[in-house]
């Protein structure tokens, strides 16, 4: 099948857009040509393309085959990305109880209470269910955690099966996350070896709920040396609590800068970051751009389950996403639990996302926002090392959506559905442009998007 989208603007990435329109030609699967685009010439029925590429352009609308979709201007970026999600958790909030508390530790209670009850289906269905969610608002690459503190590994089973079923659409990473640890828990080194053995992608740790600062540092070396031996990235729950004395993050940097890893690691969450005092941050900061490892904020899970035990004032608990953004580091957005004892609530919508993290996280300048953009796209990219396998560029995959929106910021205030998701160059998910019918005086019947008349009016059309 050959595609053409037509008068696009094309994100460029870290939040840009790049200069002009294009027409981007997709054939195979993957990026043909991306073109100038030009106004047709007056009189012509605006289906005929001038400018560089033309002829090639020009052959694919002679097929019957190829879809022509008019962008009208609006945004071509290439697909949202989840860096951090546990799907063999989602949809079980209230099973076998809720957390009452709103804490961490009672979630993990609550989970492994739950985890006793799992079977293949159970999880198949539910880490599917989520992953259609996920793909219909245009996320086409997913990093999900997977508890391996379970001596059947039944979870990594099912989710390697599904990993496999949704492949033509999904690119699907599993994480071998110890929940209950790996120093601390019995077996534990045993069960991570044997669940990369089974096919997990990224190793996991949990340093800080690890009994002693000693076990999570020794965690945290045994995770690198096996992730180094099997070639792995490794991505870790890392000081996920308020103490302002959890602080395995820099051994996690340290590690990473040491070994052959340097750009392969992600701390997840580091929450205790945001209680360390200004003298130790600005060392980290140091510390962790070196180190050339990736940050990843969860915003939903973060405020609803940290500061629990404080009176007031209350502390956000999030990790220093502005400071580290600002000293070089890759810092991402991911959505963490859909649904599940940690979070009661989730679609898996990344714009959501990022919407609540500008919040969070006070990213509330226009270039900033646009950043929170990136946020949930390229360098959430980067996080799982997607590399020139992803972006809008010939020769790469056509992964993409089309939203109805101008901009990044425009995206991430409107909170826009996409209008097409395109995976390996099939639409495998389309949106019509949603607005409200409003009867106002003297417009009656106007439609109404939190958008200039313009632009709604165009998108109206795709």
């Amino acid at each position: 099948m050959r595609m053409i989208v037509r008068d696009a603007r094309l994100y460029a990435g870290d939040g840009e857009v790049a200069p002009g329109r294009a027409d981007v030609l997709v054939e195979d699967g993957r990026i043909a040509r991306v073109v100038p685009y030009e106004e047709p010439p007056p009189g012509t029925d605006g289906d005929a393309g001038t400018g560089p590429g033309t002829d090639a352009l020009a052959e694919a609308r002679t097929d019957a085959r190829t879809r022509v979709v008019d962008a009208h201007g609006a945004l071509l970026a290439p697909p949202f990305v989840e860096p951090h999600i546990h799907l063999d958790t989602a949809l079980t909030a209230g099973e076998p109880r809720w957390n009452a508390s709103g804490t961490l530790w009672e979630g993990i209670a609550c989970w492994s209470e739950r985890k006793e009850t799992l079977t293949r289906e159970d999880v198949v269905d539910r880490a599917t269910e989520v992953l259609r969610w996920q793909a219909a608002q245009g996320v086409l690459h997913v990093r999900t955690h997977c508890d391996v503190t379970d001596g059947r590994l039944l979870a990594l089973d099912a989710l390697a099966e599904v990993r496999d079923r949704v492949r033509d659409v999904i690119g699907l990473q599993i994480v071998a996350f110890p929940q209950e640890g790996i120093r601390s828990f019995p077996d534990g080194e045993r069960l991570m070896t044997e669940a990369v053995r089974r096919g997990a992608d990224v190793v996991g740790a949990i340093p800080h709920f690890e009994d002693t600062r000693e076990d999570g540092v020794e965690s945290l070396r045994f995770a690198f040396a096996l992730a180094e031996r099997e070639g792995l990235r490794v991505d870790a729950h890392c000081d996920e609590i308020d103490d302002e004395q959890s602080r395995f993050v820099e051994v996690l940097a340290t590690l990473a800068l040491r070994s052959g890893l340097r750009g392969r690691a992600t701390a997840s969450h580091t929450t205790a970051m945001g209680s360390y005092n200004g003298a130790y941050s600005y060392k980290l900061q140091r510390i962790l751009a070196r180190s050339g490892i990736s940050l990843v904020c969860n915003p939903f899970a973060n405020l609803g389950l940290q500061g629990r035990f404080d009176a007031y004032p209350r502390r956000r608990g999030l990790t220093q996403v502005k400071e580290m953004l600002a000293a070089g580091v890759n810092v991402a957005f991911g959505h963490d639990d859909v649904m599940d004892p940690w979070n009661p609530l989730g679609t898996g919508s990344p714009l959501q996302t990022a919407l609540t993290g500008v919040y969070a996280a006070q990213l509330t300048g226009t270039d900033e926002i646009a950043t929170a953009f990136a946020m949930v796209t390229d360098r959430a990219a980067r996080v799982l090392g997607l590399g020139e396998e992803y972006g809008i560029a010939e020769g790469r995959p056509a992964n993409f959506v089309l939203l109805p929106a101008g901009s990044p910021f425009d995206a991430v205030r409107r909170q826009v559905r996409p209008r097409y998701v395109v995976a390996r160059g099939r639409v495998v998910a389309e949106t019509p442009y949603q607005a409200t019918r409003l009867d106002w005086p003297g417009e009656e019947g106007e439609m109404i998007d939190f958008v200039r008349r313009r632009d709604a009016a165009a998108w109206q059309r795709l």
